[in-house]
């Protein structure tokens, strides 16, 4: 850990945030609105970057070499975790694991619990596969049971996103923490899962209030409809 940093060393601070949180907004509301898709979003987002580096000076060519070489080493350890996560989850269609679990759960004859138990199986299969697998393997399942008891879509899609992220940062998948481990060389991997283990509890709380009040999601579709 680093030195304490005073209250006004941290409101000091937050002035060098600003460009960071225009940028943040200008790509999250181009996605929201339409304006282009999830991967344009990339070069959406690196350009206005690089033009803020050139604007403030300083975005050097070692800089930018280096900034290309970094991004194409990171995202090679990436697209390697990603591959043995799809190969895993190919293994699990395979076996037919992931459909004889949904096939339990639609049959159980308790309706009530059956959305709880649709999350803790999308909990369960985020931490062991990749989510792009999980979700296609499961949604054709598991979406028409959501339907048919009455459940938004919206609402639906939205909470199965938020738990699968899950995975994204809980062995023996997360591909988050790989990352981070790869880019921070000098912090054993177990430091890093142990610092993540910090963002569960927020994801089970958020998951929570999800299921309690799902008004959060689908209050704004509601409104522009």
């Amino acid at each position: 850990m680093g030195p304490p940093a005073t209250v006004g060393e941290r409101l000091r601070a937050l002035s060098g945030a600003f460009e960071m949180v225009t940028l943040f907004l200008a790509v999250m509301l181009g996605l929201y609105f339409g304006f282009f898709t999830p991967t344009e979003a990339g070069a959406a987002g690196s350009f206005p970057a690089v033009a803020i580096s050139m604007a403030q000076k300083r975005l050097t060519w070692e800089n930018f070499l280096y900034s290309i070489l970094d991004t194409l080493r990171i995202s090679c350890m990436v697209n390697t975790i990603v591959a043995g996560a799809l190969i895993f989850g190919k293994f699990l269609a395979v076996t037919r694991i992931p459909f004889d679990i949904a096939a339990w759960v639609v049959g159980l004859p308790v309706p009530s619990i059956i959305m709880s138990i649709i999350f803790v199986i999308y909990m369960v299969g985020g931490a062991v596969m990749d989510a792009l697998a999980l979700l296609l393997i499961t949604i054709p399942i598991f979406f028409p049971v959501a339907d048919q008891l009455g459940y938004d879509p919206i609402w639906f899609g939205v909470t199965i996103t938020v738990i699968t992220t899950l995975g994204a940062v809980t062995p023996p998948v997360g591909a988050t923490t790989y990352v981070v481990g790869g880019m921070a060389r000098d912090i054993p991997l177990e430091t890093v899962f142990k610092g993540v283990a910090f963002f569960l509890p927020a994801y089970i709380i958020c998951v929570v209030l999800l299921m309690l009040f799902p008004g959060i999601v689908t209050f704004l579709p509601n409104l522009i409809r």
